[in-house]
């Protein structure tokens, strides 16, 4: 017998499905959280502050939905869809800057810029869903205002009157409870997304199933960390608009940080 002749074993084909394990998540303390958010204000220190540039770009998109929504309320769905569809590519130039810091790379503004580019299908495939999320309830939003108000289209400030009147109190607590579902869904598949597909030679769904895992992991860690995002971001959109040019990079860098705690180091792209 010929011992150079392969064996059965041997000339099995290579399994094709071994490299498309999912990155693993990690278990982290509730105090993880606030590391984030240190950590982050110092990369918007460390990177010259440059992530203040996408802030600016968030908080004009946002001025601009609120003219929108004022004078021409009919534009408004495919401002906003606009919004969540640019929104993710926005938001993976504020990672890259603190990509590049922890690679001890010099802060690039403008390789930021199209750091997408590195994984153009699975960003843009995330962006679409967010989208289609968002448009979704945007739809179920109207449809609630309808069965609930007796006024006609809804203004800015009908919804806030509907919202902060007592006698509605039956449709604030199905618009809460339907919108907090849809904020929920949106946040399980995205705290870690983004980061991933930029970072790591990964498709869209694996970014999203992995982003669901997290949060099934961590779900007291992940929560807070919600609630810190509306807290800011929230207070950015009541208060004063231009709050966005510092709340939004900050939050952008801790999410960075975030996603380097909660998966397992892996191959980067």
């Amino acid at each position: 017998m010929n011992d150079s002749q392969p064996t059965q074993q041997d000339a099995q084909p290579p399994d094709r499905g071994a490299g498309l394990q999912l990155p693993k998540p990690r278990k982290i303390p509730v105090t993880a959280v606030f590391g984030w958010i240190a950590r982050a204000w110092d990369d918007m220190g460390g990177t010259g502050f440059r992530g203040v540039f996408y802030g600016g770009v968030f908080a004009m998109m946002g001025l601009l939905i609120t003219v929108v929504y004022a004078t021409h309320w009919q534009l408004t769905m495919g401002l906003t869809a606009g919004f969540f569809l640019v929104g993710p590519f926005v938001c993976t130039g504020i990672y890259e800057l603190s990509r590049q810091r922890e690679r001890g790379e010099r802060a690039d503004l403008f390789a930021t810029l199209t750091c997408w580019r590195r994984n153009l299908g699975g960003v843009a495939f995330f962006a679409a869903i967010v989208t289609f999320t968002m448009i979704v309830w945007a739809r179920v939003s109207i449809v609630l205002f309808a069965l609930f108000s007796t006024t006609d289209f809804p203004t800015l400030q009908s919804i806030l009157g509907q919202i902060i009147s007592f006698e509605n109190l039956e449709f604030l607590l199905v618009w809460s409870g339907v919108g907090f579902l849809f904020a929920s869904l949106v946040f399980a598949i995205s705290v870690v997304a983004i980061p991933l597909l930029i970072d790591r030679r990964i498709d869209t769904m694996m970014s999203i199933f992995t982003s669901v895992r997290v949060l099934v992991e961590n779900p007291g860690p992940m929560y807070l960390w919600a609630f810190l995002i509306v807290l800011f971001i929230g207070v950015s959109l009541l208060a004063y608009m231009w709050l966005l040019v510092i709340t939004a990079p900050l939050i952008g860098h801790a999410t960075w940080h975030a996603y380097r705690d909660l998966v397992e180091p892996g191959e980067p792209t």
